[in-house]
């Protein structure tokens, strides 16, 4: 059972930074790709960054050049670095993580991170 803790949402101002972070636990963090998902109000829920085993990414259109994906195997942890930051990213970010090598299992999710970009 893998289990996803998200963290570092929050309020900040349209052009902001912000970093999120998701750590896993109860898995070889390796044996996953991980992705950065969003969900605002009254839309469906949007893959926003994703990175795989030797961290290959792809971005949604709307963050490219704004947002960062990266991981650290050793720390057992995905980061979506959030620079220029827009009202239109306001929404609940979730860590998703879906094996890549050994038994297939269904993928699992983090709780979500709330981000609010606002002045």
């Amino acid at each position: 059972q893998v289990q996803l803790v998200e963290s570092g949402g929050g309020l900040v101002q349209p052009g902001g930074s912000l970093r999120l972070s998701c750590v896993a636990s109860g898995t070889t963090f390796s044996a996953y790709a991980m992705g950065w998902y969003r969900q605002a109000p009254g839309k469906q829920r949007e893959l926003v960054a994703a990175i795989g085993r030797y961290s290959n990414t792809n971005y949604a259109d709307s963050v490219k050049g704004r947002f960062t994906i990266s991981r650290d195997n050793a720390e057992n942890t995905v980061y979506l670095q959030m620079n220029s930051l827009k009202p239109e990213d306001t929404a609940v970010y979730s860590c998703n993580a879906r094996r890549v090598i050994g038994p297939t299992e269904p993928p699992y999710w983090g709780q979500g991170t709330q981000v609010t970009v606002s002045s």
